[in-house]
């Protein structure tokens, strides 16, 4: 199971459980009503609209015959997973960016925490000191530091 939950970890419990009843092909009226639930929270649940309660997983966990409390650590997995892009949902002040550093996308659509090793690295290669302040500022000495160590080199200014 291990194995297993590393794949899926940080995917929503429900989404997991509608793949599952598809694959048994059961119902999500015929799951609700065997485990004393309304239809409309189990479907609010798989389609990731309301979150897994620690009940309601055991009762499906012990009907399904899945291991018991497999559905609240993707629970648990899924809320750390939201929480941290809430908490790291930081951009850069852009008016201190030029457009011309993002010349081939727009600076808006940069998703800045998963791309932030390509975002360093093409500012500190053709961004100037202000530029390279602000993403410093953003991501932390730290990051920047370990970012273009990847890299192999510091890059040119």
């Amino acid at each position: 199971m291990l194995q297993y939950l590393s794949v899926i970890k940080g995917i929503h419990p429900g989404l997991i459980l509608d793949h599952e009843l598809k694959l048994r092909k059961i119902s999500k009226t015929d799951l609700a009503q065997k485990v004393s639930e309304h239809a409309q929270t189990i479907g609010a649940v798989t389609k990731g609209k309301r979150r897994m309660n620690t009940a309601l997983a055991l009762k499906i966990e012990h009907l399904l015959g899945i291991e018991e409390g497999f559905f609240m650590i993707l629970q648990v997995y899924y809320d750390i997973q939201q929480h941290k892009k809430q908490q790291y949902s930081l951009k850069p002040d852009l008016t201190k960016l030029r457009r011309a550093l993002f010349w081939d996308t727009s600076a808006e659509s940069i998703d800045w925490m998963n791309q932030k090793k390509a975002v360093i690295m093409r500012v500190f290669e053709r961004g100037n000191l202000y530029e390279q302040a602000e993403i410093t500022r953003l991501y932390g000495q730290d990051a920047v530091n370990e970012a273009i160590a990847a890299y192999g080199k510091r890059p040119s200014l």
